[in-house]
């Protein structure tokens, strides 16, 4: 893997032209970190595709380097709070690539999400990590989060 030591990277919002470089990433997220099966380049084409198409149901955040290099992203899903009676979005994905971590991306990529959220008037942004994740736990409780008392439930 290239080193992608950088002085200055750029989020933006992702783009077709992105694609190559970000199911590269998004492979990396979720078959290298999360050990979990590959679905498909077809699958995570169809999945970016949408949320560029559909921007109500969701968007991504890219970051960019000076040598045009995707170092991480974010992922918005965007759903409803009946208590506010507003759009809330739902945080998914915060992946930085490993060897530019340490260079304050993750919280660009955090920074950019929240400014997005608040400035289309959204309820407010969840997002869960796990138990033992504690690099995560340390940038979230870095960003002003709060731990909520509410257990997340899951079934198949």
């Amino acid at each position: 893997m290239e080193d992608l030591t950088m002085e200055f990277v750029t989020i933006r919002p992702v783009t077709k032209a992105d694609l190559p470089q970000l199911l590269e990433l998004m492979h990396q997220y979720i078959v290298d970190f999360y050990q979990s099966p590959d679905p498909g380049k077809e699958a995570l084409t169809k999945l970016v595709t949408h949320l560029i198409d559909e921007p109500s149901s969701g968007i991504q955040f890219v970051a960019e380097t000076e040598a045009h290099r995707l170092a991480g992203f974010a992922t918005l899903y965007f759903t409803f709070n009946t208590l506010e009676a507003k759009r809330m979005a739902f945080l998914y994905d915060l992946f930085v690539v490993p060897s530019t971590r340490g260079q304050k991306i993750g919280e660009k990529l955090f920074q950019t999400c929240l400014s997005y959220i608040r400035g289309n008037n959204y309820s407010h942004m969840i997002w869960e990590t796990a138990h033992d994740n504690h690099t995560a736990q340390a940038l979230y409780d870095k960003m002003g989060a709060q731990k909520q008392v509410w257990l997340n439930y899951e079934i198949r």
